[in-house]
Formats: structure tokens, C-alpha cells, sequence
């Protein structure tokens, strides 16, 4: 059986330990380890449903110019004898076909259903295209169906534990929010600010509208929640873009409060004598 902890170093350790290979039954098979792609079938376990159809094209070109470079891991189909069940690689398979191969690689894992689960899941997520909320639900899935903390997730992906803690908290925005981000509309940055907040798919909206920065979102919630929260003050997309502005001239956290009838304060942080001689320097000059 493969060793769990072999997981905690990606795929490429999986692959690499010659522990996890099983000699396959059918004997006809080459040394090589080869299957005709009509022997395999999808993963019932798959955590991922919908493959990007371009870039599951550019893959297909790739394999037809280079072939797969990287076998695709499999299990033998207990229901069905001589023909496998991809373990990782369900989307190098689906390009092969795209591509016209009859034959891919393969390597045979003697695993679990509990196991083969695990990998479908850990694979996915260490994918570069995930977008935050499909990386969410992967970490939400090895916490309850695998036991994982936030610190056994974040050492398995050679991630933070702060990264996925705060990528799990992007679940508890509301589903509208959430749907932003999947489609792209939002990303993690922009979103991450409006959790807790109970206006929060107003706030979504305005930001997919007037195409704001995560910098100026975070400055918009703070306002909500700070002493500035008085609807004295009114903040719009104009004095914040301003307010970013400044704040990249002089380096430093910069708030606008504007009143009703346009007199306001300009707030500068600083944080040390050097921050406040700088500010100082800059109001003495004419």
C-alpha cells in the first residue's frame, strides 16, 4: 500500500517511490507500462468537474508535438479487469484523445478508495490554474474527510498556514460573492476584505462595476468599520483613486475623509521618526 506521508511531497515523490508500483496482471502489458486509452475510465472520486476547453486544446497540441511526458497514474479497475481507473492525470488523458493518441503511459498504484481520493484531491489543488474557491473547497475536503488542520493542509502544499486559513475563510463570503470569484469576475485579493461584512455583495458588485483594487476595497471596508463609519463622510471611487495615489508617492498609509459639503481631513501614518521627518520635509516645502 502507498504510504501516506509520501503525499505531504507531492505527486512527483508518489510517482518517484517505487513502493507504490504493482506489477500489473495482465501480462501482455509492455514493460513500458503502456495502456490503450480506451482502457481507462475517469476517476469516480475526480473533486474537479469542468477542465478549461482552451487550455485542454493548447495541452492536446502539446502532446501531439512532444507526446505525455509525465504517465498518468492509475489503479486497476476492480469491477472490470484490464482496463484502469485514473488516479492524477484525468486531464492529460481527455488532451490525448484531442490529440488522437491510442496509447499513454501509465503507472500502476496499488491504493485505496480512501487513498485515491486523497491524491485526486491533493493533485488539484497543487494545479496552477485553480482559481481561490475551487483551492477552498479542496483544503475544506481533506479537513473533513481526511482530519487535516490548517497546519498539516499548509505543510502538505508547501503553503502557509496563514494562506490556507485565509483561503478557507473565503467560503464563509455569501454566494453570490463566492460565484464572483469562481467566474473570475472577483479575485481573492478584492474578496478576501468584505468577509464578516454584511453588505458584502453590495460592496462585490461595486467593485466588478467600477473595477476597483484590493488596496482601495480594504480602504472602503475600513471606513465602514473605523471612527469614519459617520455619514458625514463620504467615500467614492474618485478621492480613493486620489487616496492610492498619494499613498504610492509618499510610501505611507494615507486616509481621505470627505464631508458632505466637500471640507474633509487628509490622514498620514507614519510609524517612526524617519516617516515623520519625511512628512515634515515635505510641508516645508514652497
Amino acid at each position: 500500500m502507498i504510504k501516506k506521508k509520501g503525499l505531504g511531497r507531492g505527486l512527483t515523490a508518489l510517482f518517484g517511490d517505487q513502493k507504490t508500483v504493482v506489477e500489473p496482471k495482465n501480462k501482455t502489458l509492455p514493460n513500458k507500462f503502456k495502456a490503450n486509452i480506451g482502457d481507462l475510465v475517469p476517476n469516480k472520486y475526480q473533486p474537479r468537474i469542468n477542465f478549461d476547453e482552451k487550455k485542454l486544446s493548447e495541452l492536446a497540441n502539446s502532446i501531439k508535438k512532444n507526446g505525455i511526458i509525465q504517465p498518468i497514474a492509475v489503479r486497476e479497475d476492480k469491477v472490470d479487469p484490464g482496463r484502469f481507473e485514473i488516479i492524477a492525470g484525468e486531464r492529460r488523458w481527455i488532451a490525448a484523445q484531442k490529440a488522437g493518441l491510442h496509447e499513454v503511459p501509465i503507472i500502476i498504484l496499488d491504493i485505496s478508495d480512501n487513498e485515491a481520493l486523497e491524491i485526486a484531491i491533493v493533485e488539484n489543488i497543487q494545479r496552477d490554474d485553480l482559481n481561490a474557491i475551487e483551492e477552498a473547497k479542496g483544503y475544506q475536503r481533506l479537513s473533513e474527510e481526511f482530519g487535516y488542520d490548517h497546519e498539516k493542509i499548509a505543510q502538505f502544499m508547501s503553503k502557509s498556514r496563514s494562506h490556507v486559513s485565509n483561503t478557507l475563510r473565503l467560503l464563509s463570503l455569501p454566494k453570490d460573492v463566492v460565484a464572483l470569484i469562481e467566474e473570475g469576475s472577483l479575485t481573492a485579493g478584492q474578496a478576501r476584505p468584505l468577509i464578516g461584512i454584511a453588505n458584502a455583495s453590495y460592496i462585490a458588485e461595486e467593485i466588478v462595476a467600477k473595477k476597483l483594487s484590493a488596496r482601495s476595497v480594504e480602504l472602503i471596508v475600513r471606513s465602514k468599520k473605523g471612527p469614519q463609519k459617520s455619514p458625514r463622510y463620504k467615500i467614492d471611487a474618485n478621492i480613493i483613486s486620489v487616496q492610492n495615489k498619494i499613498q504610492e508617492n509618499l510610501g505611507l498609509n494615507v486616509n481621505i475623509l470627505n464631508k458632505k459639503n466637500n471640507s474633509g481631513k487628509i490622514i498620514v501614518e507614519y510609524k517612526n521618526l524617519d516617516q515623520f521627518d519625511l512628512i515634515l520635509n515635505l510641508l516645508k516645502r514652497q
